[in-house]
């Protein structure tokens, strides 16, 4: 699960194929209209590894979509297409599952992709690029000449809306977002799940953040390097000096540009302060750089329970509080807040009764506010209704919580049965959820974690498929085929799939429910969709299964 003011930026990157990852140093590459040579549109990072359920696959689908319900409309011979660099009016037809609009010009076949718009909008757009074979142009955003009832910009909270490349949807109305998301995960079903209808349930409401801004605890700005500086993995390159403080923030959208970026409202109270901070230092210290840095802003929570005699007293009312902390109270509990910037510091925070420690640079979910909704969902809903046929509540004993990170799942839910294991590819992940299982009171007798290749987690637990429910949560490119040919070999009774591309999630889901070759195949029983980032386009997706065939499994059936 993730998502950020940088995770948006970098995921609608892709679409615009103007931002190259990694290297952000240099001048940015103009367009040149008068290069005929075919065009490749480059994926971030994060974005590499995926193949279904990228975001350039996901906006290619929607083109489409759009193309389909407007083919009646359109006309043989389109008018000619404006030239790249220049500006035309578009109006906006459709919102894309990535949060782009979706444009067209009266007369023309040709869509264009248009961020910080909404379906009703008539805009005003740079032409950055056509791509004629493949029915669309990406543009840049320059105006509104008539805005759309959904539009209100009055919403807006942040002045570097419609520049940064973080948020999307900030003009529009918080149900209205949580509407469009839930039709990001019904489309993402549509698409990629390659499943009759008849097999797939409606998607539930989405459940909202109870904050829409100053929520996300955790935010990554940057500076680049100095004009002219280029790195050298040898060093051989010259070392050339800061001539005054650098942009430090976020990219622009659609350029390889660091807007300077001076607050931002989604952050938490500590991480906004944690911001001034460091921007500050910046300022103070910015010949000491000598290329582009990222620096770390994590929330850090310090818990005073308010009738411990044994704890030093907390800070009343801002009284003693250290600069760029914040206080906050709670049912019988002071909160101080302030924010870490060493990303191997340890880092506390508390979902509900819980307690979860961290590396700051390590992954962790970046709202904490919806935190205490979405672990309780899932663990209202780990084992099946009582009215279930398929199986007795009481019969699932087991819990294996894959890809399972610091623990959240695997000690948020261990009350629930008698004995769970977590299993993790990194090292480092595993002695985390140790720790905080620890913290939490949980010892080996309730639960364990294993640091193992997740494609081979079968191979390291005893239990019953019959007694188990497996949770997946796995990073954007989801699950590969040769974990879930294992996890249909094991045949667990139930699986809640969590994740943070809906895209993905779909892919796999349908694997599991089409039941193909060896091994089990699902029922799905429910999805609904979670707003961990309120102003973006992003969507987490919890999808639960439940085994179709009523034959027990018995439990030496585990992959070997």
């Amino acid at each position: 699960m993730a998502s950020s003011t940088q995770a948006a930026a970098a995921a609608t990157a892709v679409l615009d194929g103007r931002q190259e990852p990694a290297q952000r140093n240099g001048p940015p590459k103009r367009p040149n209209p008068g290069n005929n040579r075919a065009w490749k549109q480059k994926k971030t990072k994060r974005e590499k590894n995926i193949t279904e359920g990228s975001s350039e696959e996901v906006l290619r689908c929607d083109i489409l979509a759009l193309l389909e319900s407007r083919k009646e409309d359109m006309v043989e011979n389109d008018e000619p297409l404006p030239d790249e660099g220049t500006e035309t009016e578009v109006e906006v037809l459709e919102l894309s599952s990535t949060g782009d609009g979706l444009a067209m010009r009266p007369g023309s076949s040709q869509v264009y992709v248009v961020p910080f718009t909404v379906p009703g909008d008539t805009a005003r757009v740079k032409v950055f690029r056509h791509l004629r074979h493949k029915q669309h142009s990406v543009a840049d955003f320059v105006s509104i000449t008539k805005p759309s009832p959904l539009r209100d910009d009055a919403r807006v909270q942040c002045r570097y809306f419609a520049s940064c490349g973080g948020c999307q949807f900030q003009m529009l109305d918080y149900p209205e977002q949580l509407r469009l998301k839930r039709r990001v995960l019904d489309q993402a079903y549509r698409n990629f799940a390659n499943l009759p209808e008849a097999l797939v349930p409606a998607v539930g409401d989405t459940i909202g953040s109870p904050l829409q801004y100053g929520y996300r605890t955790k935010l990554t700005p940057h500076f680049d390097g100095p004009p002219g500086f280029r790195p050298s993995k040898r060093g051989k390159n010259p070392k050339v000096p800061f001539g005054s403080c650098p942009n430090v923030g976020f990219m622009q959208k659609g350029k390889r540009k660091v807007l300077d970026i001076e607050d931002c409202p989604i952050g938490t109270t500590a991480v906004r302060l944690g911001m001034a901070r460091e921007r500050e230092r910046m300022r103070r210290e910015f010949q000491k750089y000598e290329r582009g840095a990222t620096i770390l802003l994590r929330e850090n929570t310090r818990r005073y329970l308010v009738n411990d005699d044994q704890q030093e007293p907390s800070p009343k009312d801002g009284e003693h509080l250290p600069p760029y902390t914040t206080r906050s109270e709670g049912d019988g509990y002071v909160d101080v807040k302030s924010c870490e910037t060493d990303s191997k510091a340890t880092t506390t925070e508390y979902i509900g009764e819980h307690t979860f420690t961290n590396p700051a640079g390590s992954f962790f979910q970046n709202n904490n506010s919806i935190l205490p909704i979405f672990t309780a969902y899932i663990k209202d809903r780990i084992l099946p209704p009582p009215s279930s046929s398929s199986s007795s509540p009481s019969a699932i004993k087991h819990l294996i919580d894959a890809y399972s990170g610091s623990g959240l799942f695997t000690i948020t839910l261990a009350s629930v049965f008698q004995h769970s294991t977590g299993i993790d590819i990194a090292a480092d992940s595993i002695a985390s959820a140790r720790r905080n299982a620890a913290l939490n009171g949980l010892g080996e007798d309730r639960c364990k974690f294993i640091a193992a290749d997740a494609g081979q987690l079968f191979r390291n637990v005893a239990y019953a498929p019959d007694e188990t429910v497996v949770v997946l949560d796995p990073p954007r490119k989801g699950c590969d085929a040769d974990f879930l040919a294992q996890l249909r070999r094991f045949g667990p009774r139930r699986v809640l799939y969590i994740s943070c591309n809906v895209h993905t999630q779909a892919r796999d889901v349908g694997v599991l429910v089409r039941g193909e070759g060896e091994g089990a195949r699902y029922d799905l029983e429910s999805l609904v969709g979670f707003d961990f980032f309120p102003q973006t386009g992003h969507v987490e997706g919890v999808a639960i299964l439940n085994r179709h065939d009523s034959e027990p499994k018995a439990a030496e059936q585990k992959d070997s």
